[in-house]
C-alpha cells in the first residue's frame, strides 16, 4: 500500500457521549499528526469532531475540515483548521472528503456517521475505489452493525469478504495497523466516477 498522508475521520458530533470514546477521538486525531497524516473531516468544532482536529492540530498536525453551508450556518464550525472548505451540499462534502482522503477510519457516530460508513464501503465493493476503511469499534460500539452486516451475508443479500473490504480494531493502536496493513481491492480496467 502506498504511504498515507490524508485520512478522512468519520464520527460523530454529539458531546453527550462515555468518556471513553472522547479518549478514542483525542488518541486518533493525536496519532495521526503524530505520524504526518493530514486528518480530513467534517469541519465541526464539536462532538468527537471536534476533540479529534483539536488533538491533531494541538500536536502540530494539518486539519482539513469540510463543511456543507447548511451546517455551518448553525456557526458549528472549527475556525482554527489549517483549511476550511464551505461546500453547497453533502453530496459535495462528501465527494471532497473521499478524493482528498487515502484512507477512512470510521469512530463511534450516528445516522450521519453510519450514512459515511455504508456509502464508502459500497463504492468500495463497487470497486469505486481502493482505499483503506477501518471501524475504530471503541468498547464494542459498532459491534452491533458489524453483527448485522455479517447478517446480510449469511441471508444471501450481500456477499462481501470482510478482510478486503474492511478492518475493525478495537483501539486506536489497532487502526494505524489496520491502516498500514490493509491490502487494496483490485481495481476495475476503467475507472468509475464517484
Amino acid at each position: 500500500m502506498k504511504t498515507l498522508s490524508s485520512v478522512c475521520v468519520y464520527c460523530g458530533a454529539s458531546s453527550r457521549v462515555a468518556d471513553v470514546h472522547k479518549e478514542a477521538a483525542h488518541a486518533l486525531g493525536d496519532g495521526l499528526a503524530r505520524r504526518g497524516i493530514r486528518m480530513i473531516y467534517g469541519g465541526g468544532r464539536v462532538g468527537l469532531m471536534g476533540i479529534a482536529a483539536d488533538a491533531a492540530l494541538a500536536a502540530g498536525g494539518e486539519v482539513v475540515g469540510i463543511i456543507p453551508e447548511h451546517i455551518q450556518s448553525a456557526e458549528v464550525e472549527h475556525t482554527g483548521l489549517t483549511e476550511l472548505h464551505v461546500v453547497d451540499s453533502m453530496h459535495t462534502r462528501k465527494r471532497m472528503m473521499v478524493e482528498r482522503s487515502d484512507a477512512f477510519v470510521i469512530l463511534p457516530g450516528g445516522l450521519g456517521t453510519l450514512d459515511e460508513a455504508f456509502e464508502i464501503l459500497t463504492w468500495r465493493q463497487l470497486q469505486l475505489h481502493d482505499k483503506p476503511i477501518v471501524f475504530a469499534d471503541v468498547d464494542g460500539y459498532w459491534r452491533p452493525l458489524l453483527g448485522l452486516i455479517d447478517h446480510m451475508v449469511a441471508q444471501g443479500f450481500a456477499r462481501i469478504d470482510r478482510s478486503t473490504l474492511y478492518r475493525v480494531a478495537d483501539q486506536i493502536d489497532g487502526v494505524f495497523e489496520a491502516l498500514e496493513t490493509m491490502p487494496g481491492a483490485s481495481r476495475p480496467d476503467q475507472p468509475k466516477k464517484l
